[in-house]
């Protein structure tokens, strides 16, 4: 049986402290699925298919990696995959009480799945999908945040 992961959020957009965790979760694991989720409540700028696309490009020469979308709760997503391992990433403090409550949240809804802390690297600790947003929304160069093809994206959107 291979050691399968599964990295949810909503990616919107994909970061390099989200591509991070990604390229090391695979160097643990046989395979990462990473999932997008359908959260209309965040007011996405990307759309769901937009969001999964941006991700198969920013992934595709990373063996190891699948790109899945889903709805609903993550353990209900998890169950039907037949895995057990979600991966969280934690930049700082500030995400650890919410991330813990959504661990023990999950792990009372179903005790067969473990959740997974990865720090990002210091380098990109303190990025944000949020934050890429505000910056871009100002004008702000975005390169060094995330991939070109996502800041001509975001940019796109944008206009």
């Amino acid at each position: 049986m291979k050691n399968i992961a599964i990295y949810p959020g909503s990616f919107d957009p994909i970061t390099y402290g989200h591509l991070d965790i990604i390229k090391r979760a695979v160097r643990i694991f046989d395979k990462v699925i990473v999932a997008v989720a359908h959260n209309s409540e965040k007011n996405p700028l990307f759309n769901i298919s937009e969001r999964v696309e941006l991700l198969k490009k920013a992934t595709r020469n990373i063996k190891g990696v699948e790109i899945d979308d889903f709805q609903g709760l993550v353990v209900e997503y998890v169950k039907r995959k037949k895995l057990r391992v979600v991966i969280r990433g934690l930049r700082m403090i500030s995400d650890f009480e919410y991330e813990f409550q959504m661990a023990l949240t999950n792990r009372k809804l179903s005790q067969d799945v473990e959740t997974i802390f990865m720090m990002p690297s210091e380098s990109y600790s303190y990025l944000s999908s949020k934050l890429i947003k505000e910056t871009a929304a100002l004008g702000a160069n975005l390169k060094g945040f995330v991939p070109a093809f996502v800041e001509e994206a975001i940019k796109l959107k944008m206009r």
